[in-house]
């Protein structure tokens, strides 16, 4: 990696600003918190889901109320078993309340179906995972690439798009490496173009640093810092770790189900 970009710094602006269409039109639309904005782009209010395990009912989300405003970045933190996967899920659109509410962007999507939150989640949310998830035997342009193919986005555009996202993130003389001739950071920072190319408003990353040495960490996560600060997005991350925390804008701590607001990291 080159200069600026070594640091999570781009020499060019990601372009995120491409507006959807239909109902989640304005979900795509970037603002920073304090444009004025009133409506959060999440809203959950007396949020609770339960599993059964062994024929053992858990409660793993005991009411959960939380608003997030558009280009907020926030973290949250809990022990395992505290509900923290669970609560990804819900506002990733993986799965849905047994009661309560969710709306994205003012839209309520606790009573979609399965073709309807896949069409959000492809539209509006981009995810990061501690285990990078690409695509084992593709290039780092063909894994970026992929979630255009789903979108119906022409060839030609999704290959330019996928090129110019993976340059500004410092790897451009990578675009033909597939995952296993990539260092964990590189990994990480392709999964990362995977999650903005559709240029959602919304990210969720969960434990993006987890498999990372502390100088790499520091890198992705300056990125994450640097695009919320420049582009606009909406950041909601998961992670163990303090340091971590403390460079978001809010921490929220989840324990047994039930979520504290500890507000501005410290």
């Amino acid at each position: 990696m080159k200069g600026a970009a070594r640091h999570g710094r781009f020499p060019h602006p990601i372009p995120l600003r491409r507006v959807g269409e239909g109902d989640f039109e304005r979900a795509a639309r970037v603002f920073h918190v304090n444009a004025g904005v009133s409506a959060p782009l999440i809203e959950l209010e007396a949020v609770h889901k339960r599993y059964l395990m062994d024929g053992v009912a858990v409660h793993a989300l005991r009411g959960i109320d939380l608003a997030v405003a558009r280009g907020e970045l926030v973290a949250i933190m809990g022990p395992s078993g505290s509900g923290k996967s669970t609560l990804m899920h819900i506002l990733g659109c993986l799965d849905v309340p047994d009661s309560g509410r969710y709306r994205l962007d003012g839209i309520d999507v606790t009573e979609m179906d399965a073709d309807a939150l896949a069409r959000t989640r492809n539209r509006t949310i981009g995810f990061v995972f501690q285990g990078f998830n690409l695509l084992a035997r593709t290039s780092a342009l063909d894994n970026v690439e992929t979630p255009l193919i789903y979108a119906g986005v022409a060839k030609r555009e999704r290959r330019a798009r996928a090129r110019a996202l993976l340059e500004r993130m410092g790897l451009g003389d990578r675009l033909g490496h597939v995952p296993s001739q990539l260092s964990g950071g590189q990994q990480q920072r392709v999964a990362l173009a995977r999650a903005l190319i559709t240029r959602p408003p919304l990210l969720l990353a969960d434990e993006p640093t987890g498999n990372l040495d502390s100088r790499t960490s520091a890198e992705i996560l300056d990125l994450l810092v640097e695009l919320n600060r420049s582009e606009g997005v909406t950041i909601v991350l998961i992670t163990h770790e303090e340091a971590i925390a403390r460079r978001a804008g809010r921490r929220l701590r989840l324990s047994d189900g039930r979520l504290d607001d500890g507000g501005p990291a410290r």
